[in-house]
């Protein structure tokens, strides 16, 4: 019998932790065996590291946004009267939408009298499917400039990336999410087996730590963490472990301050790539890590 597909999901509390780094060397470590998603819809850029070949796109519609008809628009006001988000101007004697001010609240439409306004799907994005410079299935998005629903757009990446993986019979979906605890992180963790933190050890970055915890807690779903430079405050470092240990979530690894890091994303390659046998042994041991943990939790079950 086949074994369920396993969600790997990496978060963390803020930007520039190092988290995207860590989720695209995870993908040239798991190989074959992998799906990546990437989740991080807002400011995608695991494509630098990855080099994706779209096979596949298409414009993703979500909530509404309003249209005037200029040939049917009489110049009244009534809806630049009832729109509170400044979103209808005066041009020439019509009106005319200002798509990035509109809420697609639906207002205009009922006080127009001569029905010039009506109400259309909004375009907020595209998703593609594409595969990586290694062969690996890649699904991942890109939100549109001012645009809204990137919640919806992390899970319509997720549910694609999901079938792929099923249809592909592969054993993880590995998902790289949005930083911080909004709607994007929500719609990340939805469905996840596992979730990886990764967190820089400074005051602000404990903080993130526990409203991360908080949030995985909710779902109920077992957790590590890797603490990236750790060497660059031990106190801190030190008050993360007893956090960790205290909230039961697992200790994958701590991670030393190495340019590597830097060198590797300039050359559009990963640690794991660009420093095999230096800084990138310590995320070949954290996967190799990460997996052991999920198939002890699966086998609870």
């Amino acid at each position: 019998m086949r074994n369920r597909l396993k969600e790997i999901v990496v978060i963390s509390g803020k930007g520039g932790t190092g988290k995207t780094s860590i989720a695209a060397s995870f993908a040239i470590l798991g190989g074959e065996d992998v799906v990546l998603a990437d989740c991080d819809v807002d400011a995608a850029d695991m494509h630098l590291l990855m080099a994706p070949e779209i096979l596949l796109e298409e414009a993703f519609f979500s909530g509404a946004i309003a249209k005037i008809d200029p040939a049917l628009c009489t110049g009244c006001g009534l809806c630049d009267e009832a729109c509170r988000f400044d979103a209808i101007n005066e041009q020439d004697g019509k009106y005319v939408i200002d798509p990035l001010n509109c809420e697609g609240c639906g207002y205009c439409p009922r006080v127009c009298p001569e029905n010039a306004i009506s109400m259309l799907d909004a375009n907020v994005g595209d998703w593609y499917k594409s595969k990586t410079r290694m062969g690996t299935p890649m699904v991942h998005a890109k939100l549109g400039v001012g645009a809204d629903n990137s919640g919806k757009l992390v899970s319509k990446v997720k549910e694609e990336a999901k079938q792929l993986a099923k249809t592909e019979e592969r054993p993880f979906l590995l998902v790289d999410g949005p930083p911080g605890v909004g709607c994007p992180v929500v719609a990340s963790l939805a469905g996840a087996d596992y979730v990886v933190i990764v967190i820089e050890p400074t005051v602000s970055g404990i903080h993130d730590l526990k409203r991360v915890q908080e949030l995985i807690a909710k779902f109920r779903i077992n957790s590590g963490c890797i603490i990236n430079k750790f060497d660059i405050n031990h106190e801190v470092t030190s008050d993360i472990k007893a956090f960790i240990a205290d909230a039961g979530i697992d200790h994958i690894a701590d991670i030393p301050y190495d340019t590597a890091f830097t060198e590797a994303m300039t050359i559009g390659r990963t640690i794991v790539e660009h420093s095999p046998d230096g800084i990138g042994k310590y995320l070949s041991e954290s996967w190799v890590k990460i997996k052991q943990l999920i198939q002890l939790e699966s086998e609870k079950i």
